[in-house]
């Protein structure tokens, strides 16, 4: 697509990646700040008419209202004050695959933080999005290019 593509693992804090490495999973506030900066690179990329791919774990319905709003988002309730941006537009893009699939791909992956130990406490905490999200569903037992002709088809 042309498009910049930021890896969220590479934006989290050196104590989120020790503790991962440790076999400890983040909780919400480990994931919080990382969210918050991640939302500031895309509300970058938006304010220069950039598009952007960020690939991230996602997991909770917050996490997911994080990255489109903002810090705001984690004040349930509380009105937007004047002058505020507005929330950006984001397509999520759900991988949906069994643990047995994905954990596969884990194996494969070298030099990662992430154990794969990790991976169902991940699961547990999966909060697949669901309507008014933005999203599609995109199963992983096709095919790489079939993946992304699927992606490619929603965004355009």
């Amino acid at each position: 697509l042309g498009w910049k593509f930021y890896d969220a693992d590479d934006y989290h804090s050196p104590e989120n990646k020790k503790k991962m490495a440790e076999g400890i999973p983040l909780n919400d506030e480990d994931r919080i700040p990382w969210l918050c900066a991640l939302h500031d690179i895309l509300r970058r990329e938006d304010s220069s008419r950039q598009d952007a791919i960020l690939a991230c774990s996602a997991l909770k319905q917050m996490y997911r209202r994080i990255l489109v709003s903002g810090a705001s988002a984690t004040e349930s309730n509380q009105p937007k004050q004047p002058g505020e941006n507005a929330a950006l537009k984001i397509l999520f893009v759900h991988l949906d695959g069994p643990i047995d699939i994905i954990a596969d791909r884990l194996k494969k992956r070298k030099g990662h933080f992430m154990p794969l130990k990790l991976l169902k406490s991940q699961f547990d905490t999966l909060e697949p999005p669901r309507a008014p999200e933005n999203f599609i569903t995109v199963s992983l037992g096709k095919s790489l290019p079939e993946i992304v002709l699927e992606i490619e088809n929603a965004i355009f």
